[in-house]
């Protein structure tokens, strides 16, 4: 059995109690608790399960007894979620990833820390890096890398070769041509389509995509 404490307590950590508690893929998986910052703490319940200071949480479950999962939103382009993820390995613990078992995965490396919801396509030989969201719907080519602290709307579709940087954004029915390199920080709009390569913190908007002037972390 592996005991999971889930970072949040808004709908996506109930979400993700909810991924947890009914696929039966993770049958050997039980949320014992959430946990939040102390200035998010707002009660000592949510869902039934008590919710802890992170501040706090390796005083109260062994980093060796425990593990964490944060399924938090791509805000600030992802670095929010990031600064969660390196504050609990700092602590000692291991982060766990949700890969749905109505995803197809292809035996792919994931890495800790992702949130891979149904419907994912991962074609052969993809990698999957640290703390990537994966919404519903998704078509991943084969070939492609992708990096840490990434975010995938829903039904986004990244073709063969791609190599997606870290803190990359892909809004909904967004698509991406195959053998394209996405730089650091890309934040690709709802519904664009990318025809060439990114610069690093740029948002791309339209089909063809073009580069808006305003960098990505001023935007999400």
């Amino acid at each position: 059995m592996k005991n999971v404490i889930i970072f949040g307590n808004t709908d996506l950590a109930q979400l993700a109690k909810y991924y947890f508690d009914t696929d039966p893929a993770y049958s050997d998986y039980t949320v014992v608790a959430f946990t939040v910052h102390k200035k998010y703490l707002k009660e000592d319940k949510y869902e039934g399960l008590p919710v802890v200071p992170f501040e706090e949480i390796e005083h109260r479950y062994s980093v060796n007894d425990y593990v964490i999962f944060a399924p938090m939103t791509g805000a600030g382009m992802n670095k929010i979620r990031e600064s969660v993820f390196i504050e609990g390995k700092k602590k000692g613990y291991t982060f766990c990833s949700y890969v749905s078992s109505a995803a197809t995965v292809c035996d792919n490396p994931i890495g800790e820390n992702c949130f891979i919801l149904e419907d994912n396509t991962l074609q052969p030989f993809t990698t999957i890096g640290d703390n990537v969201v994966m919404w519903s719907g998704n078509h991943i080519g084969h070939h492609s890398k992708i990096g840490d602290h990434t975010f995938f709307t829903s039904h986004v579709c990244l073709s063969g070769h791609c190599d997606v940087g870290e803190y990359s954004w892909f809004g909904v029915n967004s698509t991406i041509r195959d053998g394209l390199k996405i730089a650091t920080g890309t934040l690709l709009a709802m519904g664009s389509c990318l025809t060439r390569g990114t610069e690093e913190w740029g948002v791309y908007m339209g089909t063809p995509a073009k580069k808006r002037s305003t960098p990505s972390h001023e935007v999400l």
